[in-house]
């Protein structure tokens, strides 16, 4: 069909650049909410070329969902948008699924035409239930309630960056066909840092950073990891919900880029046996005002007091909290010691072997990297259940906390017993939302063999949540 005589929005890289940023720095500054709300209802009456608003939410095991609403429908009914819960796994049940959607107007996003399509913004939104409140699947609402919670007691803003890993391979859905290839091919056979400038992981890494920072993700480095074909797109620290979003847009626009140059991009833990496997290392820290709360220049590692309690709330906490950071069955072959892989429960400034690393920082750039984060994480939980744990845990009363002899779990079954148990996990998101995460995490070990064995099965990439295959949800 002739689009000639159309007139939807395609704004330069640059203008998407200025806009976002300009978002992003009203979101920084805490503009309220009902300003934000009427500026951009003002930009979206005003703005004739925008045809759709994409709104954006995650399910319970952060399964990203787009929804699309004509742009004149959503000025009129925005305070009322409703959708089915029961559709959206680990949400209601199918006799009580009416949910609405929220609208969050402080993450809005303009966007590249040429990857989400002409005449289109983003903008995130809330879960809400039947009754009005915030609903406790959605894990965004968990986390921004807990965010906005603590900077009206305490001041404090949670800090967040997270280095997120994925391998590139060749073909449109790899992980869908791979039941019937038993192989992934990649398109690179490079490593760290080396590949020619034109290859096609580099052309990959150059459209998804021109994206990235197109979007305002204000980018610091991109290569290829060391594995083949494996990627990295680094960016900026960003305000705790901020950064979640990004995490999501992220994943989003890399699979969209991969797909439309003929590739996969995944994000499967350990995808092939052999090479080093992809990992979501999230960096946090806490401020209050412009003073970084971890940092210390007397402190053993320049950290602070309050940052080594929050290690080792994290440590102490780290069986339960296990299944969160690490949620599918692929996820344990990742954690093998010889591959740099973090399943030490301690803590340490040069291991990295070690669940959680101290890097070298100074008064602003000070933080705390839980290394053992699976790049497969809902990441609006794994930041909830971080920061939540680091803040408000207790610390076991272990002999050498730090350094003792304990290990992660190296298979699921190990990881859905401890979560199922933890007494924590209940306190922090409700025995409901535990049970039904349990659930789902448990169908889908049921699918694959206890005893990971030498080679990927099929079983835990073809039921793998982030497999975008309809047909096989209505099996679980």
């Amino acid at each position: 069909m002739s689009t000639d005589f159309r007139n939807f929005l395609a704004l330069s890289y640059e203008e998407l650049e200025e806009k976002n940023l300009e978002a992003k720095a009203d979101r920084v500054a805490r503009v309220s909410a009902d300003e934000i709300r009427e500026k951009r209802l003002k930009y979206l009456t005003d703005e004739k070329r925008i045809k759709a608003v994409t709104v954006l939410f995650s399910d319970l095991e952060g399964r990203l969902h787009l929804l699309d609403y004509d742009k004149k429908f959503l000025l009129g009914a925005y305070e009322n948008l409703t959708f089915d819960g029961s559709s959206i796994r680990g949400f209601t049940a199918q006799k009580e699924s009416d949910l609405r959607l929220g609208i969050d107007w402080s993450a809005f996003y303009w966007v590249p035409a040429d990857v989400f399509g002409n005449g289109k913004v983003l903008v995130f939104g809330t879960v809400i239930d039947k009754d009005g409140t915030p609903y406790s699947g959605d894990l965004r609402g968990v986390l921004k309630a807990y965010s906005d919670k603590l900077y009206k007691e305490h001041s404090y803003t949670l800090n967040a960056a997270n280095e997120i890993e994925g391998f590139l391979f060749a073909g449109k859905d790899a992980e869908r066909h791979y039941h019937e290839t038993h192989k992934f091919e990649f398109i690179n056979t490079g490593g760290y840092y080396h590949v020619l400038p034109l290859d096609p992981l580099r052309q990959f890494i150059d459209t998804a950073a021109e994206v990235q920072r197109a979007m305002g993700f204000q980018n610091e480095k991109d290569h290829p990891e060391v594995a083949p074909s494996q990627f990295e797109i680094n960016y900026s620290y960003s305000e705790v919900v901020a950064a979640a979003d990004q995490i999501q847009l992220y994943k989003l626009l890399t699979r969209q880029i991969a797909n439309n140059m003929g590739y996969t991009a995944s994000f499967l833990p350990k995808p092939v046996v052999g090479v080093n496997g992809s990992g979501m290392h999230t960096n946090v820290s806490i401020s209050n005002g412009k003073t970084n709360l971890f940092w210390d220049a007397q402190g053993q590692e320049q950290l602070s007091a309050f940052g080594w309690d929050f290690i080792d709330r994290i440590l102490t906490y780290a069986l339960d909290i296990c299944l969160i950071l690490n949620p599918s069955v692929n996820a344990y072959r990742r954690l093998d010691p010889h591959f740099e892989a973090p399943n030490q429960i301690k803590a340490s400034a040069t291991d990295r072997g070690s669940m959680v690393r101290v890097p070298i920082g100074n008064a602003r750039s000070m933080r705390v990297e839980v290394r053992s984060v699976a790049p497969d994480a809902n990441p609006y939980l794994t930041l909830y259940s971080i920061f939540k744990t680091g803040i408000d845990g207790t610390k076991a009363d272990i002999d050498n906390l730090r350094q003792a002899q304990r290990y992660l779990p190296d298979h699921i079954q190990a990881a859905i017993e401890d979560f199922k148990s933890s007494s924590w996990i209940a306190d922090i998101l409700g025995a409901d939302v535990q049970g039904r995460f349990v659930d789902l995490k448990q169908a889908a070990a049921n699918r694959s063999p206890r005893e990971l064995g030498t080679f990927v099965k099929g079983s835990e990439v073809q039921y793998h949540h982030e497999v975008y295959n309809q047909s096989l949800w209505s099996k679980f």
